[in-house]
Order: structure tokens, then sequence, then C-alpha cells
């Protein structure tokens, strides 16, 4: 026989349970049930409460923030054939912002509202939130000091966001690095320098940016002449070049404004240095200067007007001196002068004796 059967078979067999007592167990269960039933309708009906309350506020405020950003795509359609809206960023750049914006806001709203009440439900089951929220805190506190680097980055890329800092395609300069926008994070910004390099760059890092793609830039060129041009004639050449240049394309799109002659920014005796600048495209003013010196110089060339840099010009109606190329004069070329009576070498004398005469 084996044990399983054998420990079977020595089991007490189970006592009927009579009639009465499975009625004094129905009576006591439902003696319990109708006294608990009200403090569970009420309960129920609390947490029921909360979760309505909690989704319809969530609704209202997505729809609100929803509204938000469609009103804020509107005001920037309005304003993109303006002059100011040349200005601005473009339209699809700021829908892409304030869709950024408001995914942000939805996520922290529904995170607060969710969160506040999921704390509610459980103070309705009586459950003691004192000690969950005090190793709550203890732990966020622990967390945020070791990762106080990661919260920095965090935060300071939100706020590069709200505040339309810079955009993916802007060229920046951000201190640490510099080069176009590839991508923005809330986290890292990744940065391509001129010679194709990737840089990452922690956004906590960046203590200041310089956004050369926003706006407008200025293009600035100095021509450098003689100080015996005449200076109506130079400004009357550089007006004709940039005139020329405005007219034809594609630098009548990237030139923002006319070409103006600012006047003379330096005066030497030797030449003299005209100011010229003008108002370009964003990320367009290098380009614009190699053009305009390219025209400035051609005209002068055309005009006989001769620019001048580097090496000072020399004078033409100088005449040559002719004792440049000599050399100072010796005191040895004279032949009674001490240094030369001091080389001259000693007259020879006899030192033989004279021969014996008888």
């Amino acid at each position: 026989m084996s044990w399983s059967a054998l420990a079977a078979a020595t089991e007490p067999e189970p006592m009927p349970v009579t009639l009465d007592e499975a009625a004094e167990k129905a009576t006591n269960a439902a003696s319990w049930v109708e006294e608990n039933w009200s403090t569970w309708l009420n309960t129920g009906l609390r947490i029921l409460l909360i979760l309505v309350v909690a989704l319809l506020l969530r609704m209202a405020v997505r729809r609100a923030l929803t509204k938000l950003i469609e009103r804020m795509n509107r005001s920037a359609q309005a304003v993109e054939g303006t002059a100011l809206g040349g200005l601005l960023v473009n339209t699809e750049r700021r829908r892409q912002r304030s869709e950024a914006i408001g995914s942000v806001l939805r996520s922290v709203a529904s995170f607060l509202i969710m969160g506040t009440a999921g704390l509610m439900i459980l103070g309705a089951f009586k459950i003691d939130l004192a000690p969950l929220l005090a190793s709550a805190g203890v732990a966020g506190v622990a967390i945020g000091f070791g990762a106080r680097n990661l919260v920095t980055d965090f935060l300071s890329g939100v706020f590069m966001i709200l505040e339309d800092q810079y955009g993916v395609g802007d060229s920046v300069d951000a201190g640490v690095a510099s080069g176009e926008v590839v991508e923005v994070g809330l986290r890292v910004t990744k940065l391509r320098g001129v010679d194709g390099e990737i840089w990452y760059v922690r956004n906590g890092e960046i203590k200041r940016i310089g956004n050369l793609s926003q706006g407008w830039a200025t293009a600035g060129v100095d021509v450098t002449v003689r100080p015996t041009e005449d200076l109506e004639r130079v400004r009357s050449v550089i007006t004709e070049a940039a005139e020329s240049m405005t007219k034809e394309e594609p630098w009548n799109e990237r030139l923002w404004g006319p070409v103006e002659v600012l006047g003379l920014s330096e005066v030497l005796l030797d030449s003299m240095t005209v100011r010229v600048s003008a108002k370009t495209m964003p990320g367009k003013a290098l380009g614009v200067e190699r053009e305009l010196r390219w025209r400035i110089k051609q005209g002068l060339d055309a005009a006989g007007i001769r620019i001048v840099g580097g090496v000072p010009a020399q004078a033409e109606e100088s005449a040559a001196d002719p004792t440049a190329g000599m050399a100072a004069p010796s005191a040895f070329a004279s032949a009674t002068s001490p240094q030369s009576a001091a080389a001259t070498p000693l007259p020879r004398t006899d030192l033989t004796k004279p021969a014996d005469t008888k």
C-alpha cells in the first residue's frame, strides 16, 4: 500500500454540516454585508467620482491646450506674408515648435491630474499616504542630487524649446561649439561643424547662444583706396556696382535692403577706407560680401581707381635718392686721419752692426 493511500485511510471523515449551522453562517454573512455595504458603496462612489472628475479635467485641459496651439499657428500664418513676417521664423518652424510645446504641456498636465487622482483613490481605501509620500520625497531628493546634471540639461532644454532660441537648420554659436543645428533634444543638442564633424552639446553647458539664422544679417565690406582719389567718384562707382548686383538673381532675394556707402571709417597718410554695408538674408552675409567685393573691384578697375592696402603705397612724384645705395664714409679713407695713422705700419730700420773701418 502506498503512503498516499495509507494517509487517506487514516484521515477522519469530515463531519456533515447541519442545516442550522448553514443557516447561521448565511445569517452572519448577510449581517456582515448589511453592516459594510454602505461603506463599500460610499468608497466606490467616491472612487468613481474621482475618476470621472480627473478624466473630465484632463480632457478639458488637453482641449484648451490644443486650441491654444491652433491659435498660435493661425497667428503665425497671418503675419507670414507681411514685412514683419520676413523677420520672424517661418510658419513650418513655428508649427513644429508649437506642437512640441503642446505635447510637453499635455504630458505634464496628464501626469499631474492622473497622479493626484491616484493618490486620492489610495486615500479612499484608508491607506496611510504619509510614509509613501515621505519615501517618495527622500527618493526624489536622492535621485535629483545624484542626477543634478541630467535635471539641469532637461530643464535647460525645455526652456530653450519654449523660448525658441534655435531650431533645426539654424547656424548657431554655442560658445563650446558652433555650426548648423542637426537635432534639438531635451538633454543634448547636435551641431554639425564647418568641417562636417558632429558636436554633441549638453543643454546645461550652453551658457550663451548666438543664432545666426534668425532675423537678418549684415554684410560689411571695407574698400581701401589712395587718399588722393575723388570721394564722390569712388562713391558713384561703388553705388553703381551695388545697384547692378541688386537687380540680378539670386542676389535680389538675398539682399533685404539697399547697399549703403556709410562713409570713411579710417583716414591715413597713405590710404583711406570706405565702409560699405547691406542687410541680407540670415546666413547669407558671407556670400554677399564676396560677391560685393568682386563687383566693386571690377568697377574700380574700370574707372582707373587703384585699391591699396597692406604695404604702404609709395608716392609716385618723389624722386629716388642717389645716395640711398651708398655706404657711409669710413675714417680710414683719409690718410691724415688718426685712425689711418694708427693703422700705418712702422718704417723698417736696419738693426745690423756696421762694419769696422781701418
